[in-house]
C-alpha cells in the first residue's frame, strides 16, 4: 500500500464525518454564501479545528472568494483545500544536516511513546543509519523491556539502567554511547507524565539540558507524542510541554481510530508547530512521515 492510501485508509473515519460534508456544503453553494460560509465554521469545529482556527479559516476562504471573484464550486473547494495546505506547511523546516541527530520523546501516558520510538528506530535502520536507545522511562516497570524487545527487532543499540534509576543519567550515558559509537541517532524515551505535573516537566527540561551539554554539534529534537482520539485535549497538552521541553514538533498516533483528525490542523495552527508523523494503523511501517498535501487530498477524497 502506497502512502497516500495509507494515509487515505487512515483517516476514513474524519473524511466521512467531516470531509465529504464539507465537500458537500461548498457543491450545494448557490447565491448564499455567509450561510454556506457559517455551515462550513460550523463543520470545521465540529472536527476538532478549534473555534480559533476554524474562523481563520473561514474567514481567509471569505477573503479569497470575495477577492478572486469565485463562484463555482469547485474553486471555493479547491481554495479551503489551499487555506488548509498553507496552515499545516507554515512551521515546516528544512532538515539541520548536522552529522548527529538526537530525539527526546515526549508526552503523556497511554500515547503510544514506547512504541512510536520502536518504529522510529525501524524507519531510520531501514535507511542504513546507526540508531541508540535510551531507555530513559524508568519509572515503569515494563518499559525497558518493552523497549529492549523493540531494539532488537530493529537492530538498534539500546542504553538501560535499573528501574528507578536517574532518567537524565540514562540520556547522559546514552548520549555518549552514541557519540563514541558514531551512531547518527539517538532517540530517547520518556516516563508518560501529566502535563500539570511540575517535578516531572521539571525533569524534561533536566533531560534536554543533558543532551545540549554532551551533544553540542547534534540536531536535537523534542517531539511530543500525542493521541488524535483525545481532540482538543491534545492541543492543552501540546502547550505546556512546549513550555518545557521546547518542541520541534509532534507525532499523532491514533489518527485512524477518530472522525475528528482535523486536530491535525488546529495543532499546527495555534503551536506553530510542524507535524513530524502520523500512526495510521498498528504495522510498524503504519507510522508515515507526515505529508501535508496528501493529508488534505485524503481528507476530501471521494471513496
Amino acid at each position: 500500500m502506497g502512502l497516500f492510501d495509507k494515509i487515505k485508509q487512515g483517516l476514513a473515519k474524519t473524511r466521512a464525518a467531516v470531509g465529504n460534508q464539507l465537500a458537500s456544503i461548498v457543491r450545494s453553494f448557490s447565491s448564499d454564501r455567509e450561510e454556506m460560509l457559517e455551515e462550513l465554521e460550523e463543520t470545521l469545529i465540529m472536527a476538532d479545528l478549534g473555534v480559533s482556527t476554524a474562523m481563520k479559516v473561514t474567514e481567509a476562504l471569505r477573503e479569497s472568494v470575495k477577492e478572486k471573484k469565485l463562484h463555482e464550486p469547485d474553486e471555493i473547494l479547491s481554495e479551503l483545500k489551499s487555506i488548509l495546505l498553507d496552515i499545516l506547511t507554515a512551521n515546516v523546516k528544512e532538515n539541520a544536516g548536522a552529522k548527529q541527530k538526537a530525539i527526546l520523546i515526549v508526552g503523556v501516558n497511554g500515547v503510544g511513546k514506547t512504541t512510536t520510538i520502536g518504529k522510529l528506530a525501524s524507519r531510520y535502520i531501514a535507511e542504513g543509519k546507526r540508531v541508540v536507545l535510551a531507555a530513559g522511562d524508568t519509572f515503569r516497570a515494563a518499559a525497558g523491556e518493552q523497549l529492549d524487545i523493540w531494539a532488537k527487532r530493529s537492530g538498534a543499540d539500546i542504553i538501560r539502567h535499573a528501574e528507578g534509576a536517574d532518567p537524565a543519567a540514562v540520556v547522559f550515558d546514552a548520549a555518549n554511547a552514541a557519540r563514541a559509537r558514531g551512531a547518527d541517532v539517538l532517540i530517547c524515551d520518556t516516563a508518560g507524565r501529566l502535563h500539570n505535573n511540575q517535578n516531572l516537566m521539571n525533569e524534561l527540561a533536566k533531560i534536554r539540558r543533558v543532551l545540549e551539554r554532551e551533544l553540542p554539534d547534534a540536531d536535537i529534537e523534542s517531539y511530543l507524542v500525542l493521541d488524535a482520539t483525545t481532540g482538543q485535549n491534545a492541543l492543552i497538552q501540546a502547550k505546556k510541554f512546549n513550555e518545557v521541553a521546547n518542541l520541534s514538533g509532534i507525532i499523532l498516533t491514533k489518527l485512524d481510530g477518530t472522525a475528528k483528525g482535523g486536530i491535525v490542523i488546529s495543532i499546527a495552527d495555534e503551536m506553530s508547530l510542524p507535524i513530524k508523523y502520523i500512526g495510521v494503523g498498528e504495522q510498524i511501517d503504519d507510522l508515515t512521515e507526515f505529508d501535508a498535501e496528501g493529508f488534505v487530498n485524503a481528507l476530501f477524497e471521494v471513496v
